[in-house]
């Protein structure tokens, strides 16, 4: 199928504020600039578009190079751009509709769903914001919403293909094929030389049942578009499920030659040549299958049961149980591997597999005979006979209703044969149509590698481990792990300690820190000797704190613990700067049990610790309640202690006070999660994404399933 005919309305180009760059038809009409000039220009706006003074962006042109970086795949930046256009100008739809479409190439289709509704409740008269919202119902598989969202669209823009064609499939979906069939006839009278609409109508043909027509469709797809491996899959997987193997065979072989990726093609034509006994040529394309298609149950079975026909046991057995173990709930290949079990004389096996069968198909007599078969050969007697008079039975009542048990019977027994895939399926994931590249191959396997940055193209690939994000802590050096978050933390006590001079370096409220070089690292310890000396002369709260950032930065917590204790000491009444040294202590202290329990040298003390801890968070939240940070600190420090709802509380209190705090919204995501609130977990992942977390995306994708 030629993805160039997928569009947003029908190749319309959209205005992107002003700029010289060429315009490219397509899903969004996004502007095309040279990868250098794209990059030069993000570099200069970056300077100023997080900047907390926001008044003076031109909405327009960020709005264009969020469009841009859409365009050129890397959506979690996209999401940034257009997160500040919303915050700066809410009652827009565009920045909406555009966020909602790089959630959709991310997966997080919840939070794409959210995008649409604002973007129809700003402006309810955009085709494109229906089509959208209606694709993102299509994928959560709520296809009457789909319908009626493409339907709508359609009044907008009454001769669009793409709609009509979505339409289509999801009024297909919901099996009223004649109205697929009368929008598809539609447009095939408008162009009736597209090959594409014919294997749509083929499709729908198929899910109806129609092969007759679906084989005339096909066929016509193959006249129109012979170069195109799909047209011809789909036609020979027809003529195979009409048993007509000679020419299906042909078909296969050219779709196959022509470079075909679905396993589907070879596993059917394994099948022909099963059928006609060329077992290499059945096996050779059995292996290929399973290449391409690792977790697919059906290549495994086959490969399985062709295996236990030449008499290879035990491959044959290792096939059909990793079918089984993709494929538990169908019952059926149980069968075969129960057969193989006996073949090896593992007689407990097959009579589990066969006690399996049993339940789901009580009339199938060969399960009684056979498990009667390894019961006889463990010697139990009595199991054995209980089961030849069950068989026998059933027969007997089989014979006296005049319906004898037969194989071929779908209600009393399994289909144990090889099988066929029975149709390519339409791609259900059409998020190459909110690209602007949609000519390109969209190639699975090259997801992962074609990327230099960890935050471009489909990220929620990337295995992300289920993990809070640390802690939030004061140090001289700010190295974010890999997001887009806003990285650097704002604290009003912070910015003044800086203007006061009285630390030897500028400090940061961070997530993580860097690993330091050796040279830093005698720079660290140069300057705790000489604090050290300055104490010895005089001491002084505050360089008590200096050194215990220094004795932080090397790792010795409990030398920082103790010069902030003295340091408060020191300090007995309240003020910022005891409140960030509390805050600091409360920090350290956790890394130093972090440490001890990674060693296994936590003591008896360590709850004492643990509860020292939690008092000087709530010393800071009592004196400073706006400090977002204290909250989301003790939030991580009450999952650790699994008091769970407690943790959600601090993380909402965190998030009250700083809406845009994505460590917040991440970890209280994964505290949902684990107590069982999948749905609101998944908005908090939504959200923590869209603030730049990019991890968020593969956890949307693992936790939607």
């Amino acid at each position: 199928m030629d993805k160039r005919q997928w569009t947003m309305d029908n190749g319309r180009k959209c205005p992107v504020g002003q700029t010289s760059a060429k315009k490219v038809d397509g899903p969004l009409s996004i502007v095309h600039c040279p990868l250098s000039v794209i990059r030069l220009i993000v570099l200069c706006l970056l300077s100023f578009v997080f900047c907390p003074i926001n008044a003076q962006i031109n909405t327009d042109r960020i709005t264009a190079i969020g469009r841009n970086a859409l365009y050129f795949e890397d959506y979690v930046l996209s999401i940034q751009y257009f997160n500040q256009v919303i915050r700066l100008k809410p009652y827009l739809s565009d920045p909406y509709l555009y966020r909602a479409i790089a959630k959709i190439q991310l997966e997080d289709f919840d939070g794409a769903l959210r995008d649409c509704h604002s973007a129809i409740e700003r402006n309810p008269f955009q085709p494109n914001a229906y089509y959208t919202r209606g694709f993102v119902y299509r994928q959560l598989e709520r296809y009457a919403e789909a319908e009626s969202d493409f339907t709508q669209a359609l009044l907008f823009a009454p001769e669009n293909k793409t709609y009509m064609v979505l339409r289509a499939d999801v009024l297909s979906s919901l099996e009223r094929y004649e109205e697929a069939l009368r929008d598809m006839e539609h447009l095939l009278r408008r162009e009736p030389e597209n090959a594409s609409l014919y294997f749509e109508r083929g499709a729908i043909c198929m899910a109806k049942g129609d092969t007759a027509t679906a084989t005339t469709s096909f066929l016509r797809t193959t006249q129109l578009d012979s170069q195109n491996p799909s047209s011809w899959s789909a036609y020979g997987t027809v003529l195979l499920m009409q048993d007509k193997q000679d020419s299906a065979l042909v078909c296969l072989t050219k779709a196959i030659n022509l470079g075909s990726k679905w396993a589907g093609d070879y596993v059917n034509r394994a099948v022909i040549f099963y059928q006609q006994h060329n077992y290499r040529g059945a096996l050779s394309d059995f292996d290929k299958a399973i290449a391409l298609s690792p977790n697919d149950p059906q290549a495994y079975y086959n490969r399985g049961v062709l295996r236990q026909e030449v008499g290879d046991y035990n491959r044959s057995l290792e096939d059909l149980s990793h079918a089984i173990e993709l494929a538990p709930d169908k019952t059926e290949m149980r069968y075969q591997r129960a057969v193989v079990s006996l073949q090896l004389q593992q007689w407990q096996d097959a009579i589990n597999d066969f006690d399996s069968l049993m339940l789901r198909y009580p009339n199938f007599l060969p399960s009684y005979y056979l498990a009667a078969q390894a019961h006889t050969a463990l010697g139990h007697s009595k199991e054995a006979f209980a089961l030849r008079q069950k068989a026998f039975e059933l027969e007997q009542g089989a014979k006296s209703k005049e319906q004898r048990p037969s194989s071929t019977d779908e209600e009393n027994s399994p289909n144990t044969s090889v099988q066929i895939a029975e149709a390519q399926p339409r791609k259900k994931d059409h998020r190459k149509e909110f690209s602007a590249r949609t000519a390109q191959t969209n190639q699975e396997e090259q997801d992962e590698s074609k990327y230099s940055s960890a935050f471009r193209g489909a990220v929620q690939k990337r295995y992300a481990d289920v993990v809070n994000q640390p802690n939030i802590a004061l140090s001289y050096y700010s190295s974010q792990a890999p997001s887009l978050s806003t990285g650097q933390y704002y604290a009003v006590a912070i910015e003044e300690l800086n203007r006061a001079g009285l630390l030897p370096s500028t400090l940061f409220l961070v997530s993580q820190e860097p690993a330091l070089t050796a040279e830093l690292i005698n720079h660290h310890f140069a300057q705790i000797s000489t604090l050290t000396e300055q104490i010895e002369r005089a001491e002084s709260p505050m360089l008590y704190f200096a050194r215990a950032i220094e004795f932080a930065i090397v790792q010795d917590y409990a030398s920082a613990i103790e010069d902030c204790t003295n340091a408060l000491m020191d300090n007995g009444q309240w003020t910022m700067d005891n409140g960030l040294i509390t805050f600091a202590r409360a920090n350290w202290r956790y890394r130093l049990l972090q440490y001890q329990r990674a060693a296994g040298e936590l003591t008896a003390e360590a709850s004492m610790d643990f509860e020292i801890m939690l008092r000087d968070y709530d010393y800071v939240i009592e004196h400073s309640p706006d400090f977002p940070y204290a909250y989301y600190n003790k939030a991580n420090i009450l999952c650790t202690q699994r008091q769970w709802q407690s943790a959600i509380e601090h993380y909402s209190q965190a998030i009250a006070i700083d809406p845009n705090l994505a460590e917040a919204y991440f970890n209280r995501a994964l505290t949902y999660i684990y107590v069982g609130d999948t749905e609101q977990g998944l908005q908090d992942l939504s959200r923590a994404g869209e603030l730049g977390i990019y991890q968020a995306y593969n956890l949307i994708t693992r936790f939607r399933e």
